[in-house]
């Protein structure tokens, strides 16, 4: 399957949740969500037909999919990694997810959403312990750097992040240095602090079928 290159707000609104796709965008009226309930306050209500079970973990694993922008191949591959992991699959998963290099980068405050942190990826502005990389599915581990490459920092998306910077909350478990512009996973993030809001018994369930 394709990566989706279609309008992010439609999956918001499928979803029927924010999935912050969009950035800063998302924290405005503009977000097609808060539109979408300030128009049916009023609408009538009409029937609705009830969801199986594996329509609901169907629908929890494509939310988590979109959320962190991954194709299904990819998907279905950390979670088969996850399996081979010690410990809670779910919780494994999720550390797997959020230990993608697109998703650090956005963690990180450079990016203000995944599918832009994915393009300073693929377009080589990002390095892992000096070397320039342009996969942003490589999984980081612990102790490893962060950094911008020599040409990522002539672009104007570095003058953004490093003038934003100081103003990012970053997570306990990175540390990132605003002078150096420099990132670094210090440890695997614990489930609460994964503030993405999927079930991942339900994707576990729905892969264990």
């Amino acid at each position: 399957m394709s990566r989706y290159t279609g309008p992010v707000c439609r999956l918001c609104r499928r979803q029927s949740m924010k999935l912050f796709l969009k950035g800063e965008r998302c924290f405005t009226p503009k977000c097609a969500v808060e539109r979408r309930r300030g128009a049916t306050r009023t609408a009538p209500r009409g029937r609705r037909r009830r969801t199986s079970e594996w329509g609901l973990q169907l629908l929890e694993k494509q939310k988590a999919r979109q959320i962190y922008g991954v194709i299904e191949r990819q998907f279905r591959a950390h979670f088969q990694e996850a399996l081979r992991r010690p410990g809670v699959t779910g919780e494994v998963f999720l550390q797997i997810l959020e230990g993608r290099l697109d998703n650090i980068v956005f963690r990180l405050g450079w990016a203000e959403s995944r599918n832009m942190a994915r393009q300073l990826v693929s377009h080589g502005h990002i390095a892992v312990d000096g070397r320039r990389m342009s996969a942003s599915s490589h999984i980081l581990q612990p102790e490893q750097v962060v950094s911008w490459t020599p040409q990522g920092r002539k672009g104007t998306p570095f003058e953004i992040a490093q003038q934003e910077a100081r103003r990012r909350n970053v997570p306990a478990w990175l540390q990132m240095d605003p002078v150096k512009m420099e990132g670094k996973t210090l440890r695997l993030p614990e489930r609460a602090e994964i503030d993405t809001q999927v079930d991942d018994r339900q994707i576990v369930e729905f892969y264990s079928r």
